[in-house]
This record gives C-alpha cells, sequence and structure tokens, in this order.
C-alpha cells in the first residue's frame, strides 16, 4: 500500500527565525534534535517555546507519528501515551496521522525505518550537503502491511529483539570491565613481585 492509504501527510510548521526556549508558558515543540540516535522521542526532553496563533494541524498528539525529512537518517518515530499534551512539530518533520484501521502508528514507524523503505529514500534524496527527502517520496513510499494484530506481533518481537540486543551489549560491557579488573589486579602483583626481586610468574 501506498504511504498516503494508510495515513494523512502533513508538512510541520515553518519556524520564521530561532524558536527561544521559554521557562513557563508557551507550547511544546518537537524539533529535529529531539530525535535520539535511536530515532526515538522522549516527550520528557521536549522544550517549551513562546508562540501564539499556530494552526492546530501543526501539533502532534499521542497515535501520530513523526518522520524527520532530513539528516543522515530519514526515520519515524510512534508517539505514545507519554506525550501527555500536544506538541508543536517543527520543519523538517513531518506530521503523519495513520488511519487507525489499516495500520497502528508503531508498526507504521517501524515500517519506514526497515531497509526497504530506507532505500527508496536513498533513491529520493536531495541535497549535497544537507540530505533531504521531498514529500513526493512520501507519497510514493509502497509498504507491505499485515493485518493489524499481525502488526501488533511484528512489533512486540521487534522490541523484545532490541531488548535482547541491549542486554547482550550490557553483558558484553560487565565482562569487558571485568577483564579489565583482573588484567590490572594480575599486573599490581606481578609489580609487587618484581620490586621484591622475585621473578613474575
Amino acid at each position: 500500500m501506498r504511504l498516503p492509504e494508510l495515513c494523512s501527510i502533513h508538512t510541520g510548521y515553518t519556524a520564521r527565525g530561532r524558536l527561544e526556549p521559554t521557562a513557563a508558558g508557551g507550547v511544546l515543540a518537537i524539533q529535529l534534535r529531539d530525535f535520539t540516535s535511536e530515532g526515538l522521542i522522549d516527550p520528557e526532553r521536549l522544550t517549551r517555546v513562546q508562540l501564539e496563533g499556530v494552526a492546530d494541524r501543526y501539533f502532534v498528539r499521542a497515535g501520530d507519528v513523526v518522520f524527520r525529512s532530513r539528516g543522515e537518517r530519514n526515520t519515524a518515530a510512534a508517539l505514545d501515551e507519554r506525550l501527555s499534551e500536544s506538541a508543536l512539530a517543527v520543519l523538517p518533520l513531518m506530521i503523519l496521522r495513520p488511519n487507525p484501521e489499516v495500520v497502528t502508528p508503531e508498526f507504521l514507524a517501524w515500517a519506514i525505518n526497515q531497509p526497504p523503505a530506507q532505500r527508496h529514500f536513498d533513491v529520493a534524496a536531495r541535497g549535497t550537503n544537507i540530505r533531504m527527502i521531498p514529500r513526493s517520496s512520501l507519497d510514493d513510499l509502497e509498504l507491505d502491511v499485515p493485518d493489524i494484530e499481525t502488526q501488533k506481533r511484528i512489533v512486540a518481537f521487534d522490541e523484545l529483539a532490541e531488548r535482547e540486543r541491549e542486554l547482550s551489549q550490557m553483558v558484553a560491557e560487565a565482562r569487558r570491565k571485568m577483564m579489565s579488573l583482573i588484567l590490572v589486579e594480575r599486573t599490581s602483583k606481578m609489580w609487587a613481585r618484581t620490586k621484591k626481586g622475585k621473578t613474575p610468574q
């Protein structure tokens, strides 16, 4: 299915100048820098900016998907219930509002982040210094979309696989630190024996 059959596609808000953070009031804003290296958005890290009179179509809520159309990685992030209030999506972010009868936000973001979709964007990317994905590339994107229950299972399995990867990294790091401690302790003992005139074992 083509992306417009799965969701509505909107451009983010065009800021006329630098958006200055405000300590109180204002609106939450999601900017390109708010994407983590893993392509996620943490609502607790969002800042507020002072803006008034912004059209509602530029605000995203839990259940929407945000796509970054500029940069080396053109990934999407599904917004969940942790986003307790609407937030302003700022260009170059794009807003995808899934049709809940056809696709879940989590599966839509997952599918966009997979190699087939990323290869599609590689072909369509413009710009030499700054990589940009045109709106037409989103309109032309084809995704394989199973039924809703299968979508949920795929996303759940992917989350488990990611958790396994994180745990494996933690175990590998703990093993590396333990080996370093053993080597340091062994080196200290050898040095102590050397100072006493003994031949290291």
